[in-house]
């Protein structure tokens, strides 16, 4: 099978239907039986602004996107500015027939979008449909595989509208076949997946969560973690599942306290912002000690920071938030894929644990679309912990919710399940859950709560190697970053390097002990991150004593590829520490 690799940048104003050409090619691509990977940078701004979506697919799976296009569909003049120069020799712009001053762009194809929508389709609207024909015949993509892929997409509006993008999309191919004299430096041949999911990270944390049971979530609009909330919001009538869009950030952390530990799986979505204010609420779910998976999708601060933009600023406040000690999990999913697992995961170790649990997102992961294949639901395990019988229950003469164990975790029981008493309290409590300030049994109870970190220390994920056995040099990384670093020693291990990823799915408790055994005999420890300071490394260091040799850093809300990478460590990136 023939090795390719394309990209597709479709770019203009908010509103111009971006998303929508965007999503029909990525479709197509899939059912072509190709690996995807998109993702879109947009502005806070509901109008204004330039905004782009960029598509690459590949006959082998892809990370991350790529410096370079073959096809660029430009909605507005900005476009063409913009994102012309990064074509590759051989790449075809095509562009609304209304922008002025394009004629003078070699292997063009100015195309009447809105004409041709209307004519075909019976609204100018169409003309994104009109637009997506155009690249898949510029790309000598299977029109079979389009027309399919357009069924899928507009089933849900009626064969009606299916039936109209359908004609629509015919006439910008057959205008793209007629009009064009150019050619495209790509031709799209067969991939070799049967079967493909398109999922964002959000979708897929969704999806694992449902698989995993969960029955309650609570949480206010915040971007990258959105996503996840209106995901799940769309299945209350399929699912036995609850939804609260609460009035702010407080009351949905409070909402989910109260779901975990009426017994329901439980969770809540939010960002920077919005975690901020539910830090009160987390300190309660600390003290009380109740299973709560909490996404947490990263984007630039301080404050609103770049609402729509992407960063891995939250890795340290994730750890220390709240008032006061008490133990909890982070995880930080790589991939689309990882993020359901992670998901499904995440309810087990709070269930099992009685603990906060973290997922760490970014709006890069979160919103940007992957192929999957479909997931063996099968393989998805529910485990609840130590849950108490209701005939135990009865036999006691009193329910100890807080009890003092060698491992930290109490047997729990749910109010109402029997006439015991269930306590739920925000103050330090004896093993009943009555608030006591005695100075020895708050001791005690601090004791027994933090051994369940040292239990859950011994469950710990290690950090995952990707490339040379036997490196020289590691690049050390996190959450979506992954993508970047993995295809960066794709290519230099082909000129004969050794390098390797070293790649942290759990991030706290921390397997430090692991990471030195894997870090053998490098000589360039790396660490590459979403942020200013390097918090993946500065936690390295206060673990373990050991410092990454350098780092590559970026902060500017936009995600990184391999270029970036090997550009910032030829030129000798950077010390934060």
């Amino acid at each position: 099978m023939e090795v390719h690799d394309y990209s597709v940048k479709v770019g203009g104003e908010a509103g111009q239907g971006i998303n929508t050409i965007a999503s029909i090619l990525s479709r197509s691509f899939a059912d072509q039986g190709l690996y995807l990977f998109a993702y879109q940078d947009y502005y806070s701004r509901v109008r204004g602004g330039h905004n782009f979506y960029q598509v690459r697919t590949a006959s082998f799976p892809v990370y991350s996107f790529s410096d370079k296009l073959e096809v660029l569909v430009a909605l507005d003049k900005a476009s063409l500015d913009l994102h012309a120069g990064e074509l590759n020799p051989g790449g075809v712009v095509i562009y609304d027939q209304k922008i002025e001053a394009a004629n003078s762009l070699p292997n063009a194809l100015p195309l009447p979008m809105e004409e041709l929508g209307k004519e075909h389709g019976g609204k100018a609207v169409m003309g994104n449909t009109v637009a997506a024909g155009a690249a898949w015949q510029v790309l000598d993509g299977d029109h079979k595989i389009l027309e399919n892929s357009l069924k899928r997409l507009f089933q849900k509006k009626g064969s009606a509208i299916a039936e109209a993008n359908i004609r629509a999309a015919r006439a910008g191919a057959e205008y793209a076949r007629d009009n064009f004299s150019g050619r495209c430096s790509c031709q799209l041949q067969k991939g070799s997946l049967n079967k493909s999911l398109v999922l964002t990270g959000n979708e897929a944390l969704a999806l694992g969560s449902l698989a995993a049971g969960c029955r309650f979530i609570s949480s206010y609009p915040m971007t990258p973690a959105s996503g996840v909330m209106q995901y799940m919001a769309r299945q209350i009538d399929r699912l036995p599942l609850a939804f609260e869009q609460a009035e702010d950030e407080i009351a949905a952390i409070h909402m989910s306290i109260g779901a975990a530990n009426a017994g329901a799986r439980a969770m809540i979505a939010t960002s920077g912002g919005g975690f901020s204010l539910m830090v009160e609420g987390l300190s309660l779910a600390g003290m009380n000690e109740t299973p709560l998976v909490i996404v947490l999708g990263q984007r630039p601060g301080p404050a609103t920071g770049m609402a729509t933009r992407t960063e891995q600023g939250d890795l340290l406040f994730a750890l220390h938030a709240g008032s006061g000690e008490f133990p909890r999990a982070i995880f930080a999913p790589r991939t689309v894929e990882e993020a359901f697992w992670t998901a499904a995961h995440a309810f087990n170790v709070a269930e099992k644990y009685q603990v906060p649990v973290f997922i760490l997102s970014d709006q890069h992961l979160a919103d940007s679309y992957y192929t999957v294949e479909p997931f063996n639901l099968n393989k998805v395990v529910i485990d609840r912990g130590e849950i108490l019988p209701e005939e135990l229950l009865e036999q006691m003469e009193t329910y100890h919710r807080y009890k003092i164990t060698d491992s930290g975790i109490s047997p729990r029981a749910f109010p109402g399940q029997s006439r015991k008493c269930v306590m739920v309290p925000g103050n330090e409590h004896t093993e009943n859950g009555y608030s006591t300030e005695d100075p020895e049994l708050r001791t005690r109870m601090q004791d027994k709560r933090m051994r369940k970190h040292k239990t859950l220390a011994g469950k710990i994920k290690p950090p995952e190697s990707y490339g040379d056995n036997n490196p020289h040099t590691i690049l050390l990384t996190w959450g979506s970053s992954f993508g970047a670093c993995r295809e960066a020693v794709d290519k230099v291990n082909r000129q004969g390097e050794k390098w390797q990823v070293l790649s942290f799915p759990q991030l706290w408790p921390f397997p430090g002990e692991e990471a030195m055994e894997m870090f053998g005999k490098a000589t360039r420890i790396v660490s590459v991150e979403m942020n200013s300071t390097g918090q993946l490394g500065r936690l390295l260091r206060v673990e373990t004593g050991k410092q990454p040799d350098m780092a590559v850093l970026k902060y500017d809300g936009r995600p990184m590829n391999a270029t970036y990478v090997l550009t910032e460590i030829e030129n000798g990136g950077v010390f934060p520490w």
